[in-house]
C-alpha cells in the first residue's frame, strides 16, 4: 500500500509542479491589483458599504433569492473560515517562514478585488427562472457570456472545465484537508481513532447538507459568528501575554518577507521566494480568492443588485486572511511554536549511529530494542530519554506509541528552496515491552554525499497542521490550544465541508443535473471517512492534496474573470455612481436573529 501512496505523492506532486509555477502566482497577484486600480480600489467599499449591506440595510424580502446577504457571506465565509486559517497557516510559517504572513496580507488585499469582480460576474450571469433558489457561479458566467457572443458550445466547454476543478477542490480542500486535521487533532488530545472521528464527521455532515442551501445557510448563520467570536477571543488573550513581543515578530515577518530567514530551533531555513511561496499558496486556499467557488454561495443572495452582493463579497478575504489568519499566524510566532529550540521535546544523551548503505544513511542502530529474535522486527532505532520537563507541562503526557518526531540533521547539500543544508528526518516513536520508549527510523532516510552531522541532538515531537497551533496556545497557557483547537477544528471543519458540499454539488447539477446530486452527497461523506485513513503522514503531502484542487480552480476560473472583467467593472461603477447619487434608500439595520432566522 505504502508504495503506492508513495506513487501518488510523487504524481500530484508533479502536477503542482506545473500549475504552481512562480509565473502563476505572479500572474493571480498581478489579476488581483489589475481589478484593484480598476474599480478604483473596491476594498474600502467593501469595508464600507459592504458591512452596511450586510448588516440587512437593503434587505427587501420582494428580491430574488432563497437568503439574505449575511447568510450568503457566512455561507460562503463557513467555507472559507476552516482548517486553512488553523491548519494551513502553520503550514506556511513552518515551511516557508515568518515571511510567509507578509505575502499572505498581500493576498487577501487583492483576494477583496478578485472576490469582488467573480461575484459581481455570477451574480449578473446567475440562472433565476427558479427565483427561491437561483444558481450561479463561474460555470454560468461562461455558459451564458459566451452564448451572448454567439459562442454558446464553448461556454459549455468551459463550464464543465471548471465544474471538474471545482469538484477536485471540493474533494480534495474542502473535504479532505478539514477530515484528516480534525481526525489528527482528536486522535491527538483524546486518544480516538482518526477512522472514528472521520465515521462521525460524515454523518454530521451529511445530515446538515440534505437540507440544501437554505439549510446550509441558516447552520452557516450561526456558527460561523460563534466560531469566530471563540477564536478570535481565545487568540487575543494569548497575544496580549505576549504583548511585549508583537512589534518585533511584525518586524521579522516584514523582515523576512524580503530576506532569507536563517535556521533556528525547529524550523530548519527559507529563503525569501520560499515564503512568498508558500504564503500565496496558504492565502488562496484559506481565502478562496480567485478560485471562483464562493460566487457560488453569494448567486443565492437576496437581490436585484449584482454588484451590491459583490461588496459583500469582497469582505471575505478580510476576515478571513487579514483577521483570523493573522491572529493564527501572531500566536504561532509569539510563543515560539515556530522555531522552538532549547524547549524542544527531549535531547539525546548521546549522539546517534549513522550508518551508509545502498538506501542512503541510516540514523541510529540496527536491532531490535526489545531484543526479539524475530528478523522482520529489527529495524533502526534511538533510544528516547523523557520529555524534557517544560515540554511536558505544556502536554501534560510523555510520549506516547505512534507520534511522529524529527531530528534535524545537517548535510552538504543545499536545498533551493530553504536555502539551506538541513533536512528533517522524521521517525516515529514505539513503546517498549520492557519499558521506556525509542524511535524508529527507516532505512536511508538521509541523503548527502558526506556524513550527515546532528543539530542539538535535539529530538522534536512533529505539530503538522492545526497541532502545531494547537502546541502554540498550549505554550501559553497548557491545555488551552488542546482543547481550543480541538473544539474549534471541528466547528471550523464542519462548516467548511458543508458549504464545499453545495459548491460541488451546483457543479453536478449543472453538468449532470439534479438526478447526480445524491450519488455525490453519498461519495462526498464517504471521502470524509477515506481521508481520515492512514494515508497522509506529513504537512508535505498534505499541501500536495489540498494545492491540486487550489491550483486547477485558479487555472479554470482566472482566464473566465479576464475575459468578461469589464462588463464586472462596468456594472461595479455604475452601481457606484447610482449610490453616490442617492438612487437607494437604506433602512434600520436588521436584528441577528432576524438575519439567521430568515
Amino acid at each position: 500500500m505504502q508504495p503506492f501512496l508513495d506513487d501518488m505523492n510523487e504524481f500530484i506532486g508533479a502536477i503542482n509542479d506545473v500549475i504552481w509555477a512562480d509565473w502563476v502566482l505572479y500572474v493571480v497577484l498581478g489579476v488581483g491589483v489589475l481589478f484593484t486600480l480598476w474599480s478604483g480600489f473596491c476594498q474600502y467599499r467593501a469595508l464600507v458599504h459592504g458591512t452596511a449591506v450586510t448588516a440587512g440595510k437593503y434587505d427587501d424580502k420582494d428580491d430574488p433569492g432563497a437568503i439574505n446577504h449575511f447568510q450568503a457571506l457566512s455561507a460562503a465565509l463557513s467555507a472559507t473560515v476552516g482548517l486553512g486559517n488553523i491548519g494551513g497557516v502553520a503550514v506556511a510559517i513552518a515551511l516557508g517562514g515568518p515571511g510567509a504572513v507578509f505575502w499572505m496580507w498581500v493576498v487577501g488585499l487583492a483576494g477583496m478585488a478578485l472576490k469582488t469582480t467573480s461575484v459581481t460576474l455570477s451574480m449578473i450571469y446567475r440562472d433565476v427562472s427558479d427565483p427561491d433558489n437561483p444558481k450561479g457561479g463561474p460555470m454560468y458566467v461562461a455558459k451564458r457570456a459566451f452564448a451572448d457572443w454567439g459562442l454558446a458550445p464553448l461556454g459549455m466547454i468551459v463550464g464543465v472545465i471548471f465544474c471538474i476543478t471545482l469538484l477536485i477542490s471540493a474533494i480534495t480542500g474542502g473535504n479532505m484537508f478539514q477530515a484528516w486535521n480534525v481526525g489528527i487533532q482528536t486522535e491527538e488530545a483524546l486518544g480516538i481513532p482518526a477512522i472514528g472521528v472521520g465515521i462521525i464527521l460524515a454523518i454530521v455532515v451529511g445530515a446538515v447538507i440534505i437540507g440544501g442551501i437554505k439549510r446550509i445557510g441558516h447552520v452557516a448563520g450561526i456558527l460561523v459568528p460563534f466560531m469566530c467570536v471563540l477564536y478570535l477571543l481565545a487568540g487575543s488573550i494569548v497575544l496580549l501575554m505576549n504583548i511585549d513581543t508583537i512589534p518585533s515578530i511584525i518586524g521579522l515577518i516584514i523582515k523576512s518577507a524580503f530576506n532569507p530567514t536563517d535556521a533556528a530551533g525547529a524550523f530548519i531555513g527559507g529563503t525569501a521566494g520560499y515564503a512568498f511561496l508558500w504564503g500565496m499558496k496558504r492565502a488562496l486556499f484559506s481565502s478562496e480568492a480567485g478560485q471562483g467557488s464562493s460566487p457560488i454561495a453569494h448567486s443565492a443572495a437576496k437581490t436585484k443588485e449584482p454588484v451590491r452582493e459583490a461588496v459583500v463579497a469582497g469582505l471575505e478575504p478580510f476576515i478571513d486572511t487579514i483577521i483570523v489568519c493573522t491572529l493564527t499566524a501572531l500566536v504561532i510566532l509569539s510563543t515560539g511554536a515556530w522555531d522552538r529550540g532549547a524547549t524542544g521535546e527531549a535531547t539525546l544523551a548521546s549522539t546517534p549511529d549513522v550508518t551508509q548503505s545502498d538506501e542512503g544513511w541510516n540514523i541510529g542502530t540496527f536491532g531490535d530494542a526489545d531484543s526479539s529474535d524475530d528478523e522482520d522486527s529489527k529495524t533502526w532505532y534511538v533510544p528516547l530519554p523523557g520529555k524534557n520537563k517544560a515540554a511536558k507541562e505544556t502536554t501534560g503526557k510523555d510520549w506516547g506509541a505512534g507520534d511522529k518526531v524529527f531530528m534535524i540533521a545537517e548535510t552538504d547539500q543545499l536545498d533551493d528552496d530553504t536555502g539551506s543544508m538541513r533536512v528533517r528526518v522524521y521517525g516515529e516513536v514505539d513503546e517498549l515491552e520492557s519499558g521506556g520508549f525509542v524511535a524508529v527510523f527507516e532505512p536511508g532516510v538521509i541523503t548527502s554525499d558526506a556524513r550527515p552531522a546532528f543539530v542539538d541532538n535535539e529530538m522534536y515531537k512533529d505539530y503538522p497542521g492545526a497541532t502545531l497551533t494547537a502546541h502554540a496556545f498550549d505554550r501559553a497557557i497548557p491545555g488551552l490550544g488542546t482543547w481550543l483547537i480541538l473544539i474549534a477544528s471541528w466547528l471550523f471543519a464542519i462548516s467548511t465541508m458543508i458549504s464545499w458540499s453545495y459548491y460541488g454539488e451546483q457543479g453536478m447539477v449543472f453538468m449532470l443535473g439534479k438526478g447526480s446530486v445524491l450519488p455525490y452527497k453519498v461519495f462526498y461523506c464517504l471521502m470524509i471517512i477515506v481521508s481520515t485513513l492512514p494515508i497522509i503522514t506529513s504537512d508535505k503531502e498534505l499541501d500536495n492534496l489540498t494545492a491540486l484542487g487550489t491550483g486547477v480552480m485558479l487555472w479554470a476560473n482566472i482566464p473566465i474573470m479576464l475575459v468578461f472583467g469589464g462588463i464586472a467593472m462596468k456594472a461595479y461603477h455604475d452601481y457606484g455612481r447610482r449610490l453616490r447619487s442617492g438612487d437607494f434608500h437604506s433602512h434600520k439595520a436588521r436584528s441577528f436573529t432576524d438575519m439567521t432566522e430568515e
